[in-house]
């Protein structure tokens, strides 16, 4: 599974700790795009940029290859779609993992990504 950067957030907040039992059970890929989005965050807390450094640290992080920039530009081409979210669907595809995110409706147009939604289970 590839976890989407909304749920890295998420996962940073005390009160998401089943969600970071699901984490850690499932050892999830993430995006160097999502380490980009969370920690370039510009009003992070000490204690939040301690908590996603970390994460980042112990997390299998994956590149922009060039196969991941070719679905992303399709993606693109297809729907207005911003870069961060092309990217990192695109590396869900490239890499063919489902995308974990709390942000279904954001990829439910893009039929042969997988999604999953860890958020909804704690519901």
């Amino acid at each position: 599974m590839l976890l989407d950067s909304n749920l890295i957030i998420y996962a940073s907040q005390p009160k998401h700790a089943s969600l970071r039992a699901v984490i850690a059970r499932e050892a999830p890929h993430v995006s160097v795009i999502s380490r980009v989005e969370t920690l370039g965050y510009h009003r992070l807390s000490q204690r939040e940029q301690q908590f996603l450094s970390a994460f980042f640290d112990a997390a299998q992080v994956l590149p922009v290859s060039q196969s991941v920039v070719g679905a992303a530009i399709r993606l693109r081409q297809e729907r207005s779609v911003s870069l961060g979210d092309a990217l990192i669907a695109g590396t869900a595809l490239a890499y063919d993992l489902p995308l974990a995110t709390h942000n279904t409706s954001d990829f439910a147009w893009i039929d042969e990504l997988r999604l999953l939604d860890p958020l909804s289970e704690d519901r």
